[in-house]
């Protein structure tokens, strides 16, 4: 039923303002003092052959909602109620900043796709920062795990970086359960250059030190996220990098500015312009880069997968190939509300009809 209305209804209907009334529904729903504990009963993963330990946390289930659909932090709670196993908020800048002038999210239903180039909008850690603070006072049934991810402000020079980037961390560390350092959109200028390991390492050393600051005795993993457009030798320079600074992980991956092998004719896509492609058309790269960081990774440092996850068995492939959790955020939008339920209860099956007790059993076995 979504799906045909997603392909009658839906695709007329400007992105940005769709995104705008589905997450009001969500938070309606989930977020209702009464309704939304049922909502819970109901969609939150229980079968024991999902609960996973990564991170040193743990989860209900692998999935977890990709940064982009919550960036500032405003329905973290009935997120999680539909079945989220964790939700990554952001990302968030150091500064407040509107992200680029709209229209600035384009659908490729085609495709299964989406384009965006919204530039980071956010409300700034500041502003961030108290929401996460009153999620933490009242915890609640439902929550999931919490993830932060944090960005540069579009306004602040590269030299810069590092400072605005610890600013972050300072502000919101202390509310995360873990932290992902975004140094991979392609919609803020000269972002991706700090992707290059000479500019990343002083980056995520200030970081691990700003959270080890604020955190005091708890330690928050620390995780970096990268582009599926990385060469094969960068993916390899970033995931030793992780290594030599002993990273909790890397998520992988973040969109493309590729535009092949799609559905949705030339002309149209080239008419939306610039951004980044998310959806089914990055599935098949995201796995090998996947692959390729569990051969380069140490064993106890965690893969999370993003980018193309449509149903259970991409979920579940991209685990077998080595990632303790996956990611999505388009696929949410085209599945719908019981979409996130559904995926966990079909890896469940999936899981169990191979054999396996839990996830942490299929993680990494058709690696190479």
């Amino acid at each position: 039923m979504y799906d045909a209305l997603m392909r009658t209804v839906l695709r007329h209907v400007p992105s940005e303002p769709a995104h705008r009334a589905g997450f009001a529904l969500v938070r309606a729903l989930g977020g209702a003092p009464v309704l939304g504990p049922r909502v819970a009963d109901r969609l939150v993963p229980t079968d024991p052959v999902l609960r996973t330990r990564a991170l040193g946390l743990e989860f209900a289930g692998p999935l977890g909602l990709a940064a982009g659909f919550d960036k500032d932090a405003r329905g973290v709670l009935a997120l999680g109620r539909l079945g989220f196993a964790a939700v990554e908020i952001g990302t968030v800048t150091g500064r407040p900043q509107p992200g680029n002038p709209a229209p600035r999210l384009f659908r490729l239903v085609d495709d299964r796709a989406l384009v965006n180039r919204l530039g980071f909008n956010n409300a700034g850690a500041a502003a961030v920062a108290p929401r996460l603070a009153g999620l933490r006072a009242r915890p609640a049934a439902g929550m999931p795990v919490l993830g932060v991810n944090i960005g540069k402000s579009k306004s602040v020079p590269a030299e810069d970086a590092a400072a605005d980037y610890r600013a972050s961390a300072a502000a919101l560390g202390g509310y995360a359960d873990y932290v992902v350092v975004n140094v991979s959109s392609p919609n803020t200028p000269g972002l991706r250059d700090l992707q290059q390991v000479d500019a990343l390492e002083p980056l995520l050393v200030a970081v691990r030190e700003e959270l080890d600051r604020v955190t005091g005795d708890r330690r928050v993993p620390l995780l970096v996220k990268i582009t599926v457009d990385l060469s094969a030798d960068d993916v390899d320079a970033v995931a030793d990098l992780a290594v030599r600074l002993k990273l909790d992980g890397v998520v992988a991956t973040n969109t493309t500015v590729a535009r092949d092998g799609l559905c949705t004719p030339a002309d149209a896509v080239a008419a939306l312009g610039a951004g980044g492609l998310s959806g089914r058309p990055l599935a098949h790269r995201a796995l090998e880069v996947v692959g390729r960081l569990r051969t380069r990774l140490a064993d106890d440092q965690t893969i999370i997968s993003v980018g193309g996850i449509e149903d259970a068995a991409g979920a579940y492939r991209r685990i077998r190939a080595g990632a303790a959790l996956v990611q999505a955020y388009t696929g949410f939008v085209y599945g719908g509300l019981l979409w996130p339920s559904r995926l966990h209860r079909e890896l469940a099956a999936l899981l169990r009809a191979d054999g396996f007790a839990d996830v942490a059993d299929a993680v990494g076995v058709d690696a190479a």
